[in-house]
């Protein structure tokens, strides 16, 4: 028995066919709808844009290396220096432009209270790049 004959059975059996009427429409309403944007996506405006040359001005700032050590002595790119002294370059060094960053060395048994200080130093200076320096290989 077809699927559309007029024949009266009494069986039923289920259709084992696909209706391919659903899939063309589908793929026909998307091929319209890549038919209407394709050309959208190619066309563009050309414009000639002025060129300019010149060079980066990639400057990168100073870096200040600052040591700590075990009894509070004070380095700055190592030259041993007074906590008031330190004050006065942080002061000139936070005016540069750009400003430099400052990397701390610290030795790992120096007193904390010694670091606080040269951070609020540092802090009161006006510098805002701080750093920590670390030794991963002196690490146990």
């Amino acid at each position: 028995m077809s699927p559309g004959s007029f024949e009266q059975e009494e069986e039923y059996r289920p259709v084992a066919e696909i209706n391919m009427i659903p899939l063309i429409d589908v793929m026909l309403v998307l091929l319209v709808i890549f038919i209407i944007t394709a050309p959208l996506l190619t066309h563009s405006v050309r414009i000639d844009l002025p060129r300019a040359a010149s060079r980066s001005t990639d400057a990168r700032p100073a870096n200040i290396q600052l040591a700590v050590g075990i009894d509070g002595a004070l380095h700055w790119n190592g030259e041993t220096l007074d906590r008031a002294e330190m004050r006065a370059r942080m002061a000139a060094a936070a005016r540069l432009q750009p400003q430099p960053e400052l990397h701390l060395h610290i030795d790992r048994a120096a007193q904390y209270q010694k670091v606080a200080e040269v951070m609020a130093d540092a802090a009161r200076a006006g510098l805002v790049k701080i750093g920590f320096v670390s030794d991963p290989k002196g690490a146990e």
